[in-house]
């Protein structure tokens, strides 16, 4: 479904210790990829490989005979190359357990208390290398020191204000190792086969319940989206990012500001209705615009642990039956997600970073009804809708720094070739048993 390039990817001679992992098995699949990764030998199962940049090729025989104990590397990335490394019945799926029933409520606490406790993160340095040698040994060009960071806040003009936050983060970004990029739909929920039935033909479940099921979830997704997000007013002005018009922002206070007279209208025809309604792309528009994208962060924080604070008492009843019922057919699919995206959220050099093709307002208010608000940050979600994968993928290194190592998480090819673009690492979601797998990678600290 997803062909990969066959290719290894070679370090530079500068690079430190490697490990190449190779696998002779051969899948359905045209062409599956082989990625090399960077890794500081473990201390306690592997030697110390001299820094000569010896390379030292594991064939999957011998990857195979690798004892549970004995893990120096890992294989990126899907099902067919990591069964070279894990026996097939360690990742065998298991139906919901009584702590999955947490899963139905909507408050802050619904997944945290399914915190992985199988194993405490390793130290960074036992973790894989996160940066690249050919770059830049240093992020300190590109940091600003604590005196002109404060210096460039008093001159920082009205305009502007909307940026302190972005900015704000960029300290705690250069201490990152790890950045994992995800896909939403069929790879951390199941929405959009739900629609179309193919998940229900797929895994022989009841179309009409699961179609029923995916109907009534986007019926509560636009709900909300244009009840308190503005998307009536703003789905012909998708943004990639909440912050990328934060620029026209000029910090009014918008407490008693009236967003349903301020004459803005997003569908370009707002100009001929009289010069306070101002020209759609004129200072007066965009201005009004960003008031709404700054309106849309606020309501995301307030609400982003307690979704039902947004919907009334009936309709918040009728979001956890749902959720529960999704949760149901799909043989606890966002579950089994979100075991992986806990476990790395409780990592303080890692980071959760969502890539979706939906836009923008609506894969908010479906971040939020699917509880996954405390998982994602609004900085940390990205909409593809215009400019597609590949160009988030750079908005985001270009963010992040190219001393980081990113992981790719998805089930489409958009993202998958995306990720070769830019050499990441991809591991492909098809089924729970990849969800398995990966949750398994991550315990064992492999990614």
């Amino acid at each position: 479904m997803k062909p990969e390039s066959g290719l290894i990817q070679t370090p530079p001679p500068s690079q430190h210790s490697v490990l190449t992992c190779t696998t002779g098995l051969t899948t359905s699949q045209p062409s599956p990829a082989h990625y090399s990764y960077p890794i500081q030998a473990s201390s306690t199962n592997a030697s110390l490989i001299s820094t000569s940049s010896t390379i030292a090729n594991i064939p999957a025989a011998a990857v195979s005979s690798i004892s549970n104990q004995d893990y120096p590397t890992y294989t990126i990335l899907g099902q067919s190359q990591y069964q070279a490394c894990y026996p097939s019945s360690s990742f065998g799926v298991t139906g919901q357990t009584n702590s999955d029933a947490e899963s139905t409520t909507l408050a802050a606490t619904t997944y945290q208390t399914e915190k992985p406790s199988v194993m405490v993160p390793a130290p960074a340095a036992q973790r894989l290398s996160p940066g690249d040698p050919s770059t830049s040994p240093s992020l300190s060009q590109t940091t600003p020191s604590k005196d002109a960071d404060d210096l460039s806040r008093k001159n920082m003009t009205g305009k502007n204000r909307g940026k302190r936050k972005a900015d704000a983060s960029s300290s705690q970004d250069s201490e990152l190792e790890r950045v994992f990029l995800w896909d939403l739909d069929e790879t951390i929920i199941i929405f959009h086969s739900l629609l179309t039935g193919s998940y229900a033909q797929k895994y022989g479940k009841d179309p009409t319940v699961v179609i029923g099921s995916g109907l009534t979830m986007e019926e509560m997704i636009f709900e909300v989206a244009d009840t308190h997000l503005f998307f009536n007013d703003l789905e012909e002005c998708d943004q990639v990012h909440v912050e990328d018009v934060a620029s026209d922002d000029n910090g009014q206070d918008l407490s008693n500001y009236s967003f349903s007279t301020d004459g803005f209208s997003g569908s370009g025809g707002g100009g001929s209705h009289g010069s306070s309604v101002g020209v759609q792309g004129g200072v007066d528009w965009m201005r009004k615009l960003a008031f709404r994208y700054r309106k849309v962060r606020e309501i995301y924080d307030k609400h982003k642990s307690n979704v039902g604070g947004l919907l009334s008492p009936q309709r918040k009843e009728a979001l956890q039956r749902l959720r529960a019922e999704i949760e149901v057919l799909t043989d606890s699919w966002l579950g089994t997600a979100l075991k992986s995206l806990l476990l790395i959220k409780s990592r303080k050099n890692c980071v959760n970073v969502l890539i979706t093709t939906t836009q923008l307002v609506p894969a908010l208010a479906k971040v939020l009804l699917y509880g996954l608000g405390e998982i994602f940050p609004i900085e940390n979600i990205y909409s593809a809708t215009k400019i597609g994968k590949e160009s988030c993928f750079e908005r985001i290194v270009s963010r992040f720094g190219k001393k980081v190592t990113y992981v790719v998480i998805g089930d489409g090819r958009d993202e998958e070739i995306a990720a070769k673009q830019h050499n990441m690492p991809f591991w492909r979601i098809t089924n729970h048993g990849d969800l398995v797998s990966l949750h398994q990678a991550l315990e064992l600290d492999f990614l």
